[in-house]
């Protein structure tokens, strides 16, 4: 079985594609959703842990995490790239327990291959547990108009957070293969002439 970790910078389209990828018989494990899991629970050790680092102002009326404020805290301002890196530290110990957690439950199963959707695949660390990488790029301009219209924020806050992100640049440098997620780019063609290497 084939763990294949799949990254990409805000906007890039990278859900999308990993949607496409599951029907080629691929686990998708969502990294968000697990990070959105441990964070949820008022009490948690993860939430606590974030509390500790960045107050109670990360905290909505429930002792639940709000996000816009924990958002604004690490993609905005001076000093923006430094506290998304301790936010990442904090999260992604808690985050990788369960995910391999579920490739072990995947492997005993006999899937085909795992799909690990981490946005911040290499400075997790989650990249030394794959057999393979794959990230998915797009064109700058493209990537800013989806995190508009996705999160309801502005073109400047959206510059900001994909300035404090890893560049198209660095992925393709760092990946084994990449996908080029532009709208005018067709996804299935690329997947078919990658799929036999991802998963054999």
């Amino acid at each position: 079985m084939k763990v294949i970790g799949i990254c990409g910078s805000s906007g890039s389209g990278k859900g999308y594609v990993c949607k496409l990828l599951e029907k080629y018989g691929l686990f998708h494990i969502d990294t968000d959703k697990l990070y959105r899991e441990k964070t949820a629970r008022a009490g948690s050790k993860c939430l606590e842990e974030l509390v500790e680092n960045f107050g109670n102002i990360i905290l909505d009326e429930n002792g639940e995490l709000n996000k816009k404020e924990l958002s604004k805290i690490v993609f905005e301002g001076e000093g923006c790239s430094q506290r998304l890196f301790l936010l990442n530290k904090i999260t992604h110990k808690y985050i990788l327990i369960d995910t391999q957690e579920l490739i072990e439950e995947q492997r005993k199963k006999g899937a085909r291959g795992v799909l690990i959707d981490a946005p911040v695949l290499f400075e997790s660390g989650f990249n030394r547990i794959c057999d393979v990488t794959l990230c998915v790029v797009a064109p700058s301009v493209e990537k800013v108009q989806r995190i508009i219209k996705r999160d309801g924020i502005t073109m400047e806050k959206a510059i900001s957070r994909l300035n404090a992100q890893i560049s198209d640049e660095k992925l393709i440098h760092l990946c084994d293969m990449y996908i080029y997620n532009s709208n005018e780019a067709d996804l299935k063609v690329q997947i078919d002439k990658i799929i036999d290497k991802l998963i054999n």
